[in-house]
């Protein structure tokens, strides 16, 4: 498999995965803002994360072929912040947030953590934003100003609303953190992430006697955390170009309220859901090539063997995605790539955007 094929594969593959996510996670706000009605904001995050727990170790034992699920001694540390900063705020903020505001502006607001992840990334890692990249996150921005601002006719919406912004952002932070445990399991990161972040809420939701959810409401609020939370965060772990499509997921969020009976928010929203598309086909159609070097390396994590980066040898070969330690010779070429865990490369001429 060439080069060329083997990036833009890799490409492709990691958006369909993206896109996935982004399906089931967009459908958990407006499911999330019935299941978690009358009850703690920290003891409904605690039920979701808890149940991405179970969805990561459902998918593990479906994916036996895949090796023995590992959780990373060296990144437990880097586990347990994004566990605390993703696993337990950011749920419960978003809970806080729906709450106060309607599920259709709550799930589009999400979409604000695309451009959040960007300026964090920009600002702590130095990553390269070419000008198209900057003006979708700038409509997306836009998109969720708009939110904001009519949703300032009440107090409780616009608490609502800068709620689930804090909620996107503390999401952005979890990404960004993520990126360095790549290279581990998918699954053991998102069961530890779960299963931390989600002991953490319920302890402190007890500590503050939070009220916790009805039986069928907490079996709902599991089952959203195992779907909208387990599985999708195990495809978006490691998977090329993410951030872009993955943003994709509140406008399937918007849908999903929609279906479900939620009330029309005001014309704040179709203004919103076009500024936030056009930045999201602007975020996804981006195209970044040029020719780039590899130096030698060895490490393990979950991959497969056509996307032209692992081209070691099994007998037999495996079909799927597996993981153990694997060696990559030194190589220069040129190919569409991502900022993935195989492309983090620096860009000394980034304003030149090269395509």
């Amino acid at each position: 498999m060439s080069n060329e094929a083997a990036g833009g594969g890799e490409i492709r593959r990691g958006v369909g995965l993206a896109a996935l996510a982004a399906l089931l996670f967009g459908m958990t706000a407006p499911l999330l803002k019935r299941a978690s009605a009358g009850s703690g904001p920290l003891a409904s995050g605690s039920l979701l994360y808890l149940g991405a727990a179970a969805g990561a170790l459902a998918m593990a034992a479906v994916r036996r072929g895949a090796g023995r699920l590992a959780v990373p001694r060296a990144g437990l540390g880097r586990i347990a912040l994004v566990a605390a900063i993703g696993g337990a705020a950011a749920p419960a903020l978003l809970v806080m947030g729906l709450a106060r505001i309607d599920a259709a502006s709550g799930a589009l607001l999400l979409a604000l953590e695309a451009p959040f992840t960007l300026v964090l990334a920009r600002l702590l890692l130095g990553e390269r934003i070419g000008a198209r990249i900057a003006v979708a996150a700038l409509l997306i921005s836009l998109g969720g100003a708009a939110l904001v601002g009519g949703a300032r006719g009440t107090p409780a919406g616009a608490v609502g609303a800068l709620l689930v912004a804090a909620a996107a952002l503390a999401w952005a932070a979890d990404n960004l953190l993520s990126r360095a445990l790549a290279d581990h399991d998918p699954r053991g990161v998102v069961a530890a992430k779960g299963l931390l972040g989600g002991l953490a809420s319920a302890a402190v939701a007890l500590a503050f006697g939070e009220v916790a959810p009805r039986p069928a409401a907490a079996a709902a609020l599991l089952g959203l955390g195992a779907i909208g939370f387990g599985v999708s965060l195990q495809l978006l772990v490691g998977a090329a170009r993410t951030a872009s499509v993955f943003a994709a997921a509140p406008l399937a969020g918007v849908a999903a309220a929609f279906a479900l009976g939620a009330p029309w928010p005001g014309p704040a929203l179709p203004v919103a859901v076009a500024l936030v598309g056009a930045g999201l086909w602007l975020h996804a159609s981006e195209r970044h090539r040029h020719r780039h070097h590899h130096a030698a390396l060895e490490h393990e994590h979950m991959h497969r063997h056509d996307d032209g980066h692992h081209t070691h040898r099994h007998d037999p070969m495996p079909s799927g995605p597996h993981s153990h330690p694997h060696r990559h010779e030194e190589t220069t070429h040129e190919h569409e790539h991502g900022e993935d865990l195989h492309h983090r490369h620096a860009h000394p001429h980034a304003e030149e955007d090269p395509r």
